[in-house]
C-alpha cells in the first residue's frame, strides 16, 4: 500500500470513528433526556439558593480582656473571621494567636504601631509590616499573606515590595468612635451586602456585643460568614 492510499484509508477510518462517536452521543442524549433536564434543574436550584457572603474583621488586637470573649462567641457560632493584629500588642498575648490559628480565624498584619504607611519613609513602612510579619510567624509557623494598613493608607505599589495583598473594607462599623452597640448595628444593617468586608475592633466591650448582634441577625438573614482570603479570591 503506498503513502496516498494509506494516508486515504486512515482519513476514512478517523470518519467513521468520528461519526459513531456522535452517534452514540445523540442515542445517550435521546435516551436520558429526562434524566439531564432533570440534573440541569438541579444545578439551577443550586446556583439560586447559594448563601450570600460576609466577612467579619477585626483590627488592634490580640487584647487580653476582649479577644478571648470574642473568640468564645465565634466558637459558639462556628464562624471564622479575620483578625489583623498589631505586632506591639503580641508578646505576651502569644497563646491568644496560637488560639486564634487553632480554631481557623484568619490572621493577618496590622503593622507594628498603627502608622499610616503613607506618611513615613518607605524603609520604615516597610519594617512596620515585616515586623509584625516575622512576630506572626514565630508563633505560629506561618507568614501571613494579608495586611490591614491602618486608616486605610496604601503607598503605591507597596504590595509589590511587601509581597502582601492589603485588605480594606466597605463596611466601617466606627465602633471605636461611638462604643454604642445600636449606633454599630445602624451602621451594619445599612450598609452591609453580599460580598461585604465589615471593619471592627477587638478592644471594647461594645464592639464584642455588637460583633454577637451582628453574627446572629446576619446568620438569621442567609448570610454565611467567611475569612476574607476567601472572599477576596471568589
Amino acid at each position: 500500500m503506498d503513502f496516498k492510499m494509506e494516508k486515504n484509508w486512515i482519513k476514512k477510518i478517523r470518519t467513521i470513528a468520528a461519526a459513531l462517536t456522535w452517534s452514540l452521543f445523540l442515542a445517550a442524549v435521546g435516551v436520558g433526556a429526562g434524566a439531564f433536564n432533570r440534573e440541569k434543574r438541579q444545578i439551577i436550584q443550586v446556583i439560586q439558593i447559594e448563601k450570600p457572603k460576609v466577612a467579619l474583621t477585626f483590627d488592634d488586637g490580640p487584647n487580653k480582656k476582649y479577644t478571648p470573649a470574642l473568640l468564645n462567641e465565634l466558637g459558639k457560632r462556628g464562624i471564622h473571621a479575620s483578625f489583623f493584629l498589631m505586632g506591639k500588642n503580641i508578646p505576651g498575648n502569644e497563646k491568644l494567636v496560637q488560639q486564634m490559628q487553632k480554631e481557623g480565624h484568619l490572621l493577618g498584619n496590622h503593622t507594628y504601631n498603627h502608622v499610616e504607611l503613607d506618611k513615613i519613609p518607605v524603609a520604615q513602612a516597610r519594617t512596620e509590616v515585616e515586623r509584625t510579619s516575622n512576630e506572626i510567624y514565630k508563633i505560629t509557623g506561618v507568614y501571613p499573606q494579608y495586611v490591614r494598613p491602618p486608616f486605610g493608607a496604601w503607598p503605591k505599589n507597596f504590595d509589590l515590595l511587601v509581597t502582601m495583598f492589603p485588605v480594606l473594607w466597605d463596611v466601617d462599623t466606627l465602633d471605636w468612635k461611638s462604643k454604642n452597640v445600636d449606633c454599630i448595628m445602624r451602621l451594619v444593617r445599612s450598609q452591609v451586602k453580599d460580598g461585604s468586608i465589615i471593619l471592627m475592633h477587638d478592644g471594647y466591650q461594645t464592639s464584642v456585643d455588637a460583633a454577637v448582634q451582628i453574627m446572629d441577625e446576619l446568620l438569621e438573614r442567609g448570610y454565611e460568614f467567611v475569612t476574607v482570603d476567601q472572599l477576596l479570591i471568589m
